[in-house]
């Protein structure tokens, strides 16, 4: 008997829901699907998982460790329990949950399409087979393809690692910095999991993320937010978000053509059933897909940013597919109540010395969340990949230019007394400073 089999048998207990993680991105997740009436088991690596309090069961194992994972749930059937399904959020291993799924036969996406989603030039090559609009792309060996493509293409290129995730190894060059496309080069090709790098061409102009539900081809898409480069000038050569703005600026004509374009995205990965994160840039004729992820966003995307704009979780859809369930499209959309902004602080590396303003922040009622991760005394890291941004905080107006004083006025609130440590970034260029 599968452990779908024994999900759907008898008595009396809920579902058990198998969570891969235990972290902040999947605590979201873990309150949702004890909302929805289901029991959870969380798998972390980490025995102290922040998540870990919100889950029924809760085991010390890597999510990474398929065996592992595999063989408590096996004893866990053997006692007669009941996993219905196996999902995650926030965590880009649709490979890991596709296998746990597998062998529990239980709804999820194929290997196939996990294999496609992690891997950024495999991805890109089932687009172009399928049509889908993209920014040029290829794979570079070494330093010297980069510097050929930089002759031959012009304009500005994005290098990074074709399976990262969360901006590690990522880096804007353009014809000016071909002497430090070597070190660069070599950058992305450390953070690479199997040692592969590609460039791709940069496309000027507003980008999207969007999160779309699909249910036997079907997609709707609640998630749609404008993100925010700000910060592109100031960290160069690196490519680090600095949050995003909801509800999107783009009019119905636009966003019903990225609907289209995220259609025929997940068709080309096989994605019928299954959450996808787009990532998308408005080029010259129109919409481009840059990426693609078979996986709910971290980030307080779909935790915080889609609620507080428009009241629409869309997560317990897709705890619903996970469990071969029927989601319930009617509830997926809703006109925005509201602006909501997510931004982050960045800083270092150097030593904290000193937090001003957190309080005052904090007693503003548009104020939604707001964490500093680091504490006077501790180290903090330079800004090189979104792991390593200082802490975060979310705000809502009336209006997108209320909303974008708001924020102005946090960051000028907010001070962080950093004592300096190290050259900083060695990477950055002449305009990369975290100062």
């Amino acid at each position: 008997m599968t452990a779908s089999e024994a999900g759907q048998g008898g008595g009396d207990r809920p579902p058990l829901l198998v969570v891969l993680g235990a972290g902040s991105d999947q605590r979201f997740l873990l309150q949702t699907a004890r909302g929805m009436g289901l029991r959870t088991l969380a798998f972390d690596m980490n025995p102290q998982a922040e998540g870990a309090p919100f889950a029924d069961r809760f085991e010390a194992i890597s999510t990474r460790d398929v065996p592992a994972i595999c063989g408590r749930l096996d004893a866990l059937i053997t006692e007669g329990e009941r996993p219905a399904g196996v999902t995650t959020m926030g965590s880009d291993i649709p490979e890991i949950v596709a296998a746990v799924a597998a062998h529990l036969g239980t709804p999820s996406v194929s290997a196939e399409t996990a294999r496609l989603a992690t891997d950024k030039f495999e991805m890109k090559q089932a687009f172009r087979r399928a049509g889908v609009p993209i920014p040029w792309f290829a794979a570079v060996r070494d330093a010297r393809d980069v510097q050929e493509a930089l002759d031959t293409r012009g304009g500005r290129l994005v290098v990074k690692p074709v399976d990262r995730s969360g901006s590690r190894g990522v880096f804007l060059v353009d014809r000016d910095m071909r002497d430090r496309v070597p070190a660069l080069f070599e950058a992305a090709l450390a953070q690479s999991f199997s040692g592969r790098v590609q460039v791709e061409a940069f496309v000027p102009g507003p980008q999207y993320s969007t999160e779309t539900v699909f249910h036997r081809g079907r997609g709707v898409t609640p998630g749609f937010a404008d993100r925010n480069y700000e910060w592109l000038q100031r960290l160069a050569p690196r490519i680090i978000e600095n949050g995003a703005w909801m509800p999107t600026a783009l009019n119905a004509a636009g966003q019903a053509q990225v609907d289209e374009l995220l259609a025929c995205a997940a068709a080309a990965l096989g994605l019928s059933d299954g959450t996808a994160k787009g990532d998308v840039v408005w080029g010259p004729d129109g919409p481009l897909l840059i990426e693609m992820a078979a996986r709910l966003s971290g980030g307080d995307f779909c935790e915080s940013l889609v609620p507080l704009c428009t009241g629409v979780n869309y997560v317990p859809a897709a705890i619903d597919l996970a469990l071969g369930r029927t989601p319930d499209f009617s509830v997926l959309t809703a006109p925005p109540r509201q602006a909501v902004g997510n931004r982050y602080f960045i800083g270092g590396p150097g030593r904290l010395q000193a937090v001003e303003g957190l309080d005052e922040v904090a007693r503003q009622p548009w104020i939604h969340k707001l964490e500093l991760w680091y504490r006077p005394g501790d180290e903090v890291p330079a800004p090189v990949s979104h792991a390593h941004r200082l802490g975060v905080f979310i705000a809502t107006a009336t209006d997108k230019a209320e909303l974008d004083r708001r924020i102005d006025w946090v960051y000028r609130t907010v001070r962080l007394q950093i004592l300096p440590s190290g050259d900083g970034d060695p990477l950055a260029g002449p305009a990369g400073s975290a100062a």
